[in-house]
């Protein structure tokens, strides 16, 4: 046995001695870590995951989060992709839109799939499943990262790393600094916010899949302890909180919120359901595991009451959906992490009035949201009142500089834990917008990593560009579409700010306008191009008529010398319909396609906040 053993110490000596080399490593396998995987796999870097567990996706799919919330509208990215491959298995979008939730709902089981075959997919991507990382070190431009599998320790080592824990525990190991709970209205600059700072974040859930056995079947689960059936009296009073419609008793409703396909319900609800308050943050992991334990002993309560106070008896924990004993999720749904300081802080007036905000923030987006602020507190008296109903906001994307600590060159900040205010952490953590953030998170640890420099010399236009050509959003405008051919000449328009959307707050999925079919009047071109041309500030010669071909080619030559010629080859080469000529009325498309051809405003660089260089 001495023998073994020795042996066994010296495997693990050889493990940690002979470290393995990577370009990017990503620590968690959720949503964010498993997007910025592929993004940085399918840029021809050499990354790996380490994933505590046995899936991929996080709370997607480990927590059972499987219906999604809001960009139904805007497929960005690897959540387009993730979103077809799920029609592909089921057959259609209508298939998908089994519960009134959302959209887009599925089987936990199937979406890890969907993420495992998308990274097996990808060339210079390795995934390490059942890897715990234990500490990590930075020094000398290198990470060196200990992990442990089977009881085994080893080392890998890569010079950028991307910080994708469900809690930002990575981060927190080095020491950098954030915020915990809902912050100081003045220090915060919210006027939505608390008169003062407090540690309260929204509640978790330890969601459950419910599987419909059949009429006559009984899948009741034994009575939980401390059952009391008070706990849950209003589960089946919905109102909608955007409406305010009077509530109705609807306990089929309440079910149907999450119902998913083959026949199967996700049991994720806020009113007098499974929401749980604690803040685990800052917890040990024993702590944590005890805190979690409590948790599910609430959903477990909740899913007795489901099926013997109201009667869904042929509800039962679905069976085969999680590699688990008890049938539950492999996590919880974390709906806020740890929210360090960035470059810059994403707050509410940069959500609310992006062209209006301190400063031009969107010009930097590099992922985008639709969904309403939406916060749960319902399991903690505590937590100060926010009437989130007033906090109308339109489709927003996010900073890029949020997504890197102030003080550190190499450590991206993903998932829950960018620099982002308590509120609008109620938009960000979202599943689209995380598996956004993660694409976003990919890239530019792919660019650090290929031109070896800090993040923060990476340029934003770099990293822009590259998520362009990877079939993302960088603007919020659902009326563009990754499949037209002009769609990145508007998008980098709109991100240069020369052409605005127009936001509209609406229900559950806020809109953007870019409006491509629309003319252009002279003024608003001349107001877009003000910054980017010093010299037009002095220029007096727009109207408020639409924009013909020769007032364009007039505009233009005041800053390019841009001839007619010039215009009407690009107007060819750019496939725009019709014939360019001076008299005809040009709209946001066609202006758009011609000032990114001729001008290339967007090849200008923009600092961390957004103002040009």
């Amino acid at each position: 046995m001495k023998r073994i053993g020795l042996f066994l110490s010296l495997f693990c000596l050889v493990l940690v001695s002979q470290a393995q080399n990577y370009d990017l490593i990503v620590v968690g396998g959720g949503a964010s870590g498993t997007a910025a995987g592929i993004s940085a796999g399918r840029m021809g870097v050499k990354t790996l995951i380490i994933e505590e567990g046995p899936w991929l996706g996080g709370m997607l799919t480990a927590a059972g989060v499987s219906a999604i919330d809001g960009n139904h509208r805007l497929p960005s990215g690897i959540w387009g992709e993730f979103r077809s491959r799920l029609i592909e298995h089921y057959g259609s979008q209508q298939a998908l839109s089994t519960g009134w939730v959302s959209n887009t709902l599925f089987e936990p089981k199937v979406g890890n799939q969907i993420f495992q075959e998308m990274a097996s997919e990808t060339e210079n991507l390795t995934v390490h499943f059942h890897s715990k990382w234990k500490s990590a070190k930075y020094e000398n431009g290198q990470w060196t990262l200990v992990a442990e599998k089977d009881g085994a320790s080893y080392e890998v080592k890569a010079p950028v790393l991307i910080d994708a824990t469900e809690l930002g525990d990575v981060a927190a190991s080095k020491g950098l600094p954030y915020r915990l709970g809902m912050d100081a209205r003045a220090e915060i600059g919210e006027e939505f916010a608390p008169e003062k700072a407090n540690d309260i974040i929204q509640d978790l859930t330890y969601v459950v899949t419910l599987q419909d056995f059949g009429p006559g079947a009984d899948k009741t689960i034994p009575k939980p302890d401390n059952y009391d059936p008070v706990e849950f009296a209003c589960a089946c009073a919905h109102a909608d909180p955007i409406t305010d419609d009077d509530p109705t008793l609807d306990c089929q409703k309440m079910l149907d919120y999450g119902k998913l396909p083959n026949g199967k319900y996700m049991i994720n609800w806020p009113n007098c359901g499974n929401d749980y308050y604690v803040n685990l943050v800052e917890l040990s992991p024993s702590q944590r595991k005890e805190e979690l334990e409590k948790a599910k002993q609430t959903s477990l309560r909740f899913i007795y009451y489901i099926q013997h106070d109201l009667g869904f008896k042929n509800l039962g924990i679905a069976e085969g959906e999680f590699p688990t004993t008890d049938g539950l999720p492999m996590i919880p749904y974390h709906r806020e992490s740890r929210r360090y300081y960035g470059l810059v802080d994403f707050t509410l007036p940069f959500v609310r009035t992006p062209y209006e905000a301190p400063s031009p923030l969107y010009r930097t987006g590099i992922a985008v949201g639709d969904y309403t602020i939406d916060h749960h507190h319902k399991k903690n008296p505590d937590a100060p009142e926010i009437d989130f109903i007033k906090i109308r906001v339109p489709s927003y994307n996010v900073p890029l500089g949020a997504l890197i600590p102030k003080n550190h060159p190499a450590l991206i900040l993903a998932e829950k834990s960018i620099s982002v205010s308590n509120i609008v952490n109620g938009a960000s953590r979202l599943q689209p917008v995380v598996l956004g953030i993660g694409q976003a998170a990919g890239v530019l640890g792919a660019l650090a990593s290929q031109k070896g420099i800090r993040l923060e010399s990476i340029s934003v236009r770099d990293v822009q560009q590259a998520l362009l050509d990877q079939k993302a959003f960088i603007m919020p405008f659902l009326d563009t579409n990754p499949e037209d051919m002009h769609y990145q000449a508007m998008q980098r328009i709109g991100a240069c700010g020369i052409i605005r959307g127009e936001g509209v707050p609406y229900l559950w999925a806020n809109q953007t306008w870019f409006y491509p079919d629309r003319k252009v009047t002279e003024y608003e071109l001349l107001v877009g191009l003000r910054p980017f041309y010093p010299d037009l500030e002095s220029f007096w010669g727009a109207s408020g008529d639409y924009l013909t071909g020769g007032r364009l080619q007039a505009l233009l030559s005041r800053v390019e010398k841009i001839s007619l010629d010039q215009i009407s080859d690009t107007w060819k080469e750019g496939g725009l319909e019709g014939d360019f000529t001076i008299e005809r009325q040009l709209n946001r498309r066609e202006v758009s396609v011609l000032l990114d051809q001729l001008l290339h405003p967007f090849s200008r660089s923009v600092q961390w906040d957004g103002n040009l260089k």
